[in-house]
């Protein structure tokens, strides 16, 4: 008997493993970590978003927006290759 439901299972789980990634993604936000080394200090998120880069006290916000936007354009870039390999999420998902 044809069952219009079969098969929803999977949107299902996809729905499930997006929310997990969304959670998890917003608790990497939450987590800050620091380094310095001499004069210079660097606070980032788990999710590898620069949030302070000082060199002293001075607070070198131009530095900040040009290492967030290098870090998303290498970002942008590795999933793309990722998809090329066929990796990404299909590529988990045996598809």
């Amino acid at each position: 008997m044809f069952n219009p439901m079969k098969g929803l299972g999977a949107l299902g789980d996809l729905k499930k493993l997006r929310d997990e990634a969304v959670k998890i993604q917003k608790e990497l936000q939450q987590i800050v970590v620091s380094a310095s080394r001499g004069r210079v200090s660097v606070e980032l998120t788990a999710d590898m978003k620069i949030k302070s880069f000082k060199v002293g006290e001075e607070e070198m916000r131009d530095a900040v927006d040009a290492l967030n936007d290098a870090l998303d354009k290498a970002q942008k870039k590795a999933a793309s290759k990722m998809q090329e390999m066929g990796g990404g999420l299909s590529g988990l998902l045996g598809k």
